[in-house]
């Protein structure tokens, strides 16, 4: 049973599939070769003559190596053997063919399957007609005069006619032996002729890299924003109930700002997860999933403590402060706001105090916010504990340094920016001025 599945299972039908697949490929070469055939031979009929047809498979297998170096032919290649070869798809590379070893592996794979594909499929067309007639040889008398008339005599005895049957199975087991064999070798040699090279490799590994460091990122947006929101709302629902009947007017207000928060926040989260959906990166201006500087009033008045803000220079003006930046700067002030909520001790006599500054001569935009440690127990995020982390996080992204810890009494958060990106103007297009690319 084992042997009957080798031989005629669904894998071993699927490969010679395959190789027929390439021997019909390999027919317009065949062809081209049989015309160089008969012109060397003075018009000699090619298709007549076995070493004639033997010369122009020589000839045509050349010509398919030629084709195999054509980038786009890996593709089609891991395709097919992916489909018909039952070959892992984690052992064939990805992509066309870019440097010269992966094309030469391309063309031997190429080269292979067409031969390969052509001896199959042409005992596929010639022999099981011919099998089926020795088979059919004692059981039809004109067939016998026909085939056996002008052959040996030993092939007209008895014990010969008899013996037909099993030569005519034999030829068709032969048949599938040889496929099956061919199919075999065609999935052997398939990840050593179509697996990745090391430069595949390191382009997938950079490709990891890129999507994870998209998905991080985009997970500190959620966090940042998400948490911000979420201290914030729950901070003024608190203040709001405790006043609840003494004072109308401070709930009036707590309530908008939860209501501002909230409108916020939600179309932030629409941003990052529209991304998600799409699996698509932020543009090259970096603001697709974030607010800038320029958002920063909004921000300030619901954040739900009073704050003192000072700038220097004009930190929102996108022509002095790259917009990649200007987002992460505007993240970083979230976040250090959320610790200010959670720890409490803000009041209108202890503001948070904020210094956005721009540093022409350093070219650097600096972010310094102090707070006062209160007393009570920060308030507590499942999964949180990652703000400081973050925040340290986007600011070497961006070539950048960040520094947080007890100050005279209290806590205070200073980062310290590049204007503009590694390679780019201050607007965040590439700086013509430093090369190109």
């Amino acid at each position: 049973m084992k042997l009957l599945a080798a031989l005629f299972g669904r894998r071993a039908r699927l490969r010679w599939l395959h190789l027929i697949i390439g021997g019909a490929l390999l027919m317009p070469y065949f062809l081209a070769g049989t015309v160089l055939v008969g012109l060397a031979g003075g018009g000699e009929p090619v298709f007549s003559s076995v070493p004639a047809q033997f010369s122009a498979f020589g000839l045509a297998l050349p010509m398919a190596a030629v084709t195999g170096f054509f980038a786009l032919v890996r593709p089609l290649s891991v395709a097919a053997a992916r489909a018909l070869c039952g070959v892992p798809p984690a052992l064939l590379a990805d992509g066309p063919a870019r440097t010269g070893q992966a094309r030469v592996r391309t063309a031997g794979w190429y080269t292979l399957h067409l031969a390969l594909g052509g001896i199959i499929s042409g005992a596929t067309l010639a022999l099981p007609p011919f099998a089926v007639a020795v088979l059919a040889l004692p059981f039809f008398a004109g067939l016998r005069e026909t085939w056996l008339l002008d052959g040996p005599a030993a092939l007209r005895e008895p014990w010969a006619l008899a013996l037909a049957p099993f030569a005519g199975l034999a030829m068709l087991l032969a048949l599938a032996l040889a496929a099956a064999v061919a199919g075999e070798v065609l999935a052997r040699r398939a990840p050593v002729l179509l697996g990745p090279t090391p430069e595949d490799r390191l382009a997938a590994a950079e490709r990891r890299a890129a999507d994870l460091a998209v998905r991080n990122r985009l997970a500190r947006e959620l966090h940042d924003s998400v948490g911000h929101a979420l201290s914030a709302v729950t901070l003024q629902a608190g203040a709001a109930r405790r006043v609840l009947d003494r004072d109308p007017e401070f709930v009036r207000e707590a309530l908008t700002a939860i209501e501002e928060t909230t409108r916020r926040t939600v179309g932030e989260l629409d941003s990052v997860l529209g991304l998600l959906r799409q699996d698509a990166e932020p543009d090259e201006g970096g603001t697709a999933y974030g607010p800038g500087l320029d958002a920063l009033g909004g921000l300030l008045a619901h954040c739900g403590v009073p704050v003192a803000y000072e700038r220097e220079g004009d930190p929102e003006d996108p022509g002095v402060v790259d917009p990649v930046v200007a987002r992460e700067a505007y993240r970083i002030v979230q976040e250090g706001l959320s610790n200010a909520l959670r720890h409490g001790g803000v009041d209108a006599a202890s503001p948070v105090r904020l210094l956005i500054a721009v540093r022409e001569r350093e070219r650097e935009l600096e972010i310094v916010m102090e707070n006062p440690l209160g007393g009570r127990p920060a308030l507590v995020r499942p999964g949180g504990g990652r703000g400081l982390r973050g925040i340290a996080e986007r600011a070497v992204l961006l070539g950048g340094r960040t520094e947080a810890g007890p100050y005279d009494g209290g806590w205070r958060l200073t980062a310290r920016l590049p204007l503009a990106m590694p390679g780019t103007g201050a607007t965040g297009t590439p700086d013509r001025a430093e090369g190109r690319r």
